[in-house]
């Protein structure tokens, strides 16, 4: 029989249920508990029946979160994959995917609401300006956006920079590199070439000098990967940045010929030209301004320093040192001490220069 307050006792008829209150299932607690990540934030949904399914998943997602069945999608993984209402296999058991990953993606009635408001307010200002245009007024032109040249821009572009932490100054080798990855000439040139690069980065200058040339850039499996020396030898300083790209170039011509031959160079002074017609003067972007515009870094001219030959895929400057072991690379305390006495040369030339200069202008 029933209690006076109304609950259900173990005597009660199963006939006169509907006499009494109904159970309020909600305040049961739930069997197991399903979690949704809807935009990256886990959301947990309880079921209190062993046998709820995909379709209860979606009802109650539905009905708790307010996004309706026709923008749901439920991205589960793994092996599951994508299902969405109206599914194939409405009576998939949720039980099965209580351990998966499951993404929900949808927008909500009120996000939907909310889209449809702007679409309708974006329809009245070109109705607006469509009238303004008829009526002869001058309106401001909006700025043009190239969608297909930012979709190939994310495409065709250095998909990861990385300098070499382990060298003085990281922070601005990375800005180096990143000065490459957004010069206006090379975004172009990349462009209409198709090229894609996994890795762009630095080169340590201890491991690719000798005695009788230091290398400049090198292209690993074609574009794979893409090394460049930016620092002078004693680390101290960085190259001129326009020697630089010159060499990126020559390394973007490597992801398509091996070889230094006719067909290499051909491509190797088309993207030259192309960069050179593309670079920020003539109506690009300046990334980084001056920063890196050490001339006279390594005791030499850029004349001088685009001086030397091209081997094996690598872009080669050749040296003048020689002391017996042209093949043996120097040591970091040799490149040191030999940058240590060219910037001594270098001053007291300076010193020499200046002294003339002032005797002559004495007489």
């Amino acid at each position: 029989m029933a209690s006076a307050h109304g609950e259900l006792t173990a005597d009660t008829p199963v006939d006169s249920l509907s006499e009494y209150d109904e159970l309020d299932v909600e305040d049961a607690p739930a069997l197991f508990n399903i979690t949704v990540l809807l935009h990256g934030k886990p959301i947990s949904l309880p079921f209190h029946d062993e046998n709820a399914t995909i379709q209860d998943l979606s009802d109650q997602v539905a009905e708790d979160l307010r996004i309706p069945p026709a923008n749901q999608k439920f991205l589960i993984t793994p092996k599951t994959g994508l299902l969405k209402p109206p599914f194939k296999d409405p009576t998939l058991q949720l039980r099965q995917l209580q351990e998966k990953k499951i993404v929900l993606m949808g927008a909500t009635t009120a996000e939907v609401e909310e889209l449809e408001s702007d679409i309708s307010e974006r329809k009245a200002r070109m109705e607006r300006r469509r009238g303004a245009l008829k009526a002869g007024r001058k309106v401001k032109a909006e700025k043009y956006r190239d969608a297909k040249k930012v979709q190939d821009e994310a495409r065709y572009t250095f998909h990861t920079i990385r300098p070499l932490a382990y060298l003085p100054n990281p922070e601005k080798s990375q800005r180096f590199l990143e000065r490459l990855r957004d010069d206006a000439g090379i975004k172009a040139s990349m462009r209409k070439h198709g090229f894609s690069v996994g890795l762009l980065t630095e080169m340590n200058p201890a491991e690719h000098t000798t005695h009788e040339s230091k290398t400049l850039g090198l292209n690993r499996n074609r574009g794979e990967v893409i090394e460049l020396r930016l620092r002078t030898d004693a680390y101290d300083g960085y190259r001129d940045y326009k020697v630089i790209r010159h060499t990126l170039c020559h390394e973007l011509a490597h992801n398509v010929w091996g070889d230094h031959d006719r067909n290499f160079w051909n491509l190797c002074k088309e993207i030259e030209k192309e960069v050179e017609q593309n670079d920020w003067r003539r109506g690009g972007n300046s990334v980084g301004g001056e920063e890196f515009y050490n001339a006279g870094d390594e005791g030499v001219s850029d004349e001088e320093a685009d001086e030397g030959g091209w081997s094996g895929g690598e872009f080669v400057l050749g040296g003048g040192q020689s002391n017996g072991s042209s093949d043996q690379p120097l040591s970091r305390r040799e490149i040191m001490a030999a940058a240590a006495e060219e910037r001594v040369r270098r001053q007291r030339e300076a010193k020499e220069k200046s002294k003339e200069t002032g005797d002559s202008t004495a007489k």
